[in-house]
């Protein structure tokens, strides 16, 4: 029988375990995020429903078996922009499984330029909605204008707070609330997806099952520091409560400290 996989990690916060090695661009002044003419509207129509959608479906349905709860409490927000805060745990699962928690709703996902720096799907995934993380403040400018006007535009913009793809991981790690000052300042909903992975009849592969929940609303009565830490630990407790649905672990994750105490004994 084949043995299970394990990574040993030190670093909650800042180890990355994607497989794809890519060497980002630099994401400058320059950088166009607002695509909005006509052709830019005609492109985004042929790539993200007559392309894109249909390799989503065949990912969800045949590979994850997603299963969607509670996808039901998105729906009365079809005519509101809103954020959707996920786990981070596929490479491209991560791209495609969110397709179908809010569908027919378009997504904007917020991510490391990696993911425009590829030499062909680079050139496609900011048409398909990827906007990277600026390294200027002339970009910095851009990246919050394109948030307000997805926001605006009542679209979902996507974040995955955790920042680094752990593959299969079936705990939610830790992260930083600073994300969490963009439903603040434009005075809409929070919501959260957990991935979690769940046994499967004829497959060691296991099955997603992705639980939708919110909305999430900060606390008024605090300073705004203090509102965006309340927000973001609504968000991270409830993850953290689904994550326990998971029955399966696929990818074994042992931290370093712990494997030596294991070797010792």
């Amino acid at each position: 029988m084949k043995e299970k996989k394990v990574i040993y990690y030190s670093d909650e916060l800042n180890e990355e375990f994607s497989k794809a090695k890519i060497e980002p661009k630099f994401i400058g002044d320059d950088y166009k995020y607002i695509r909005s003419s006509f052709f830019d509207k005609i492109s985004r129509f042929f790539w993200y429903r007559i392309i894109f959608t249909p390799i989503a479906t065949i990912y969800a349905k045949l590979f994850a078996r997603q299963k969607i709860v509670n996808k039901k409490l998105l729906k009365k927000f079809k005519f509101t922009g809103y954020f959707l805060y996920g786990n981070h745990t596929h490479d491209l699962g991560d791209a495609l499984i969110p397709h179908f928690t809010n569908f027919p709703k378009h997504n904007y996902l917020i991510v490391h330029p990696n993911n425009v720096s590829m030499p062909v799907l680079g050139r496609l995934t900011p048409i398909l909605g990827a906007l990277p993380l600026p390294d200027t403040k002339g970009a910095y400018k851009n990246f919050s204008q394109a948030i307000e006007q997805r926001i605006r535009e009542k679209k979902c913009v996507i974040v995955y707070p955790e920042a680094h793809i752990w593959p299969y991981y079936t705990k939610i790690r830790p992260f930083g609330d600073v994300s969490f000052a963009y439903p603040l300042k434009l005075d809409v909903p929070t919501f959260c997806f957990t991935n979690t992975y769940q046994k499967r009849r004829f497959s060691k592969k296991p099955r997603v099952v992705t639980y939708v929940d919110g909305p999430f609303y900060p606390n008024t009565s605090l300073s705004p520091k203090e509102q965006r830490k309340h927000l973001r630990d609504q968000v991270y407790e409830c993850m953290c409560e689904r994550a326990k649905n998971s029955n399966v672990e696929y990818i074994k994750y042992v931290k370093k400290d712990l494997q030596n105490e294991e070797e010792n004994d």
